[in-house]
């Protein structure tokens, strides 16, 4: 894994710890198993390996594609009527932390090997 992956797969497990992700973790005491998310697997991250288990974007049903939709355009009126054209920080961090809470693959980090494809039933 390179340095940039490590980076990126850090960055991206940081954002999901409030929303119960679960990982794929080995320790070498303890070898491999999966668990939620938690703080020891940020503080311990060069420690040993942890995978999330995501679910890849293709993965969207037709509801969450609805609620999805009915998001970026609510979050986007909102910004256009407070800030103008230009304001759209706030709907990327509602967006972000929708596809965060339904555990979505939107680094492509599966592709990359740095995440688990989850199975279909595993976060419902």
């Amino acid at each position: 894994m390179t340095q940039e992956d490590k980076e990126l797969l850090l960055r991206d497990l940081c954002a999901r710890l409030p929303y119960r992700t679960i990982v794929r973790s080995f320790i070498r005491e303890s070898g491999e198993n999966d668990e939620i998310l938690n703080c020891a697997h940020i503080i311990n991250f060069y420690a040993y390996d942890c995978k999330p288990y995501l679910r890849p974007m293709s993965s969207m049903t037709e509801e969450e594609k609805k609620e999805f939709n009915s998001l970026i355009n609510s979050v986007e009126e909102r910004c256009i009527n407070a800030y103008g054209k230009g304001g759209y920080t706030l709907a990327f961090i509602e967006v972000n932390d929708w596809l965060n809470a339904h555990h979505f693959d939107y680094r492509g980090l599966i592709e990359r090997g740095l995440a688990i494809e989850a199975p279909n039933d595993m976060y419902k």
